[in-house]
């Protein structure tokens, strides 16, 4: 059970304001005595001079006035001198309905979509956002707070399933993916974009070095040897035939490399797009590439490597949260400001946040200001109402004092004009 809530005398000016409201409840007192004795006294003087009557009227009628408003301020907050009289102690009689009326006039009043949206439409969260994350040693200590957290959720992810339940699910999704229509729309925008005629010029210049070589020059050169007649061999034609073979293949390749137009890269492009064509619609393409596939994923070696990997980079993270590095956490803290400096030269984007975050909270307050109306309601049941009155009394108090200098005014003037009205009556 919730204890009540208690309230302390401790805010700025409280201790004056009590002794104030101390100061004028005893003010308001000696006037209530003040005109009950004036009262008393111009009775005793009636017969001394008619004046003394309408002395009498005024301080009968203040003093009634007084102590009916005295009653009333009393009442509203406890029983007029512990007497059990209906309809006193109003506050602490009617604590529980008052407590459901204030957290209703708070879901109604307060808590509606429009005035919740217009108030949350003047904050600039993107902007707050980027200025809070802008801030170095705001980004330092978030970024040292996530890596604490990190090594927490990386043993949570392992020992409660997590981990198997993501790597069965990943598998799954990678066997069901069709990768030869994604292959040939890759190598398509390869081929759109040029690209494969910078690895045509790369695989030349590859092709052409291993040829120029002295151990690939004398293999070929044996191999002629081998081909060529008898009397051939005795002219040394192999080296001629060699020489002539390696001028051609040299000044072709030259001559491709040099002219983005030859005629060779235009068979490369047909060549290239008639593969990709086949790629995407051949089904035994598909077949081989699936099966390629399903057999790397298969592997143990994968496996191994995926778990080595999740090792890795656990001890990683958990020597950063501990301290024996810094190197992600100066990494994290940068990413962080740069986010920041981004979203702050970025109005779009903070634009967007703040339509999201008004969507969001303006939902989540709509759906919840029900609980915000029972929660106020069960905090206020739960006060200490003597403590709370108490309160009340000490910053309205004052106030609620002058009703008693007002009720013996009003009424000293009200018991005046009557007698005064009567007096004339007789005189008639």
């Amino acid at each position: 059970m919730t204890p009540p809530a208690t309230f302390s005398f401790d805010a700025p000016g409280d201790a004056s304001r009590a002794a104030e409201l101390r100061r004028v409840k005893a003010l308001a007192t000696l006037v209530l005595a003040a005109t009950l004795a004036l009262f008393v006294a111009a009775k005793l003087l009636l017969n001394v001079h008619p004046v003394f009557g309408f002395i009498a009227a005024f301080a009968e009628a203040a003093t009634i006035g007084g102590l009916a408003d005295w009653y009333a301020v009393v009442a509203l907050f406890k029983r007029p001198l512990g007497l059990p009289i209906p309809h006193t102690a109003i506050i602490q009689s009617n604590q529980h309905r008052i407590a459901d009326k204030l957290g209703e006039f708070i879901e109604v009043h307060f808590l509606e979509a429009a005035p919740i949206e217009a108030k949350l439409r003047q904050i600039d969260f993107g902007s707050f956002v980027a200025d809070w994350l802008r801030d170095r040693k705001r980004s330092d200590d978030l970024a040292r707070f996530a890596l604490r957290l990190l090594p927490e959720a990386f043993s949570a992810t392992e020992t409660s399933g997590l981990m198997r339940f993501i790597t069965r699910r990943l598998t799954t999704q990678l066997q069901s993916i069709d990768l030869a229509p994604l292959a040939a729309g890759t190598l398509r925008a390869f081929v759109e974009e040029g690209r494969h005629q910078g690895l045509l010029d790369d695989f030349l210049r590859l092709v052409h070095e291993t040829l120029t070589q002295v151990d690939t020059m004398t293999m070929i050169r044996a191999r002629i040897r081998a081909e060529l007649p008898t009397l051939l061999k005795l002219y040394r034609a192999d080296k001629f035939l060699l020489n002539k073979i390696m001028a051609s293949a040299t000044a072709f390749f030259e001559e491709v490399r040099g002219d983005p137009k030859h005629p060779f890269r235009a068979e490369f492009d047909r060549m290239v797009l008639s593969f990709v064509d086949r790629l995407g619609t051949d089904k035994s393409y598909a077949e081989r590439i699936d099966g390629l596939k399903r057999e790397l994923l298969a592997r143990p070696e994968l496996s191994d490597l995926a778990h080595t990997i999740w090792s890795n980079m656990r001890t990683f993270i958990e020597r950063s949260a501990a301290g024996e590095t810094q190197v992600l956490q100066h990494h994290l803290a940068s990413m962080f400001v740069a986010a920041g400096e981004a979203l702050a030269g970025d109005g779009e984007l903070r634009g967007e946040i703040n339509q999201g975050l008004v969507t969001v909270l303006r939902s989540f307050i709509a759906d919840q200001k029900s609980g915000v109306s029972t929660f106020i309601s069960d905090q206020v049941k739960a006060w200490n109402m003597g403590q709370l009155i108490s309160l009340i009394e000490i910053n309205i108090g004052k106030d609620l004092q002058y009703i008693r200098f007002n009720g013996s005014l009003i009424g000293g003037l009200a018991g005046l004009a009557l007698y005064t009205g009567e007096f004339l009556l007789r005189l008639l």
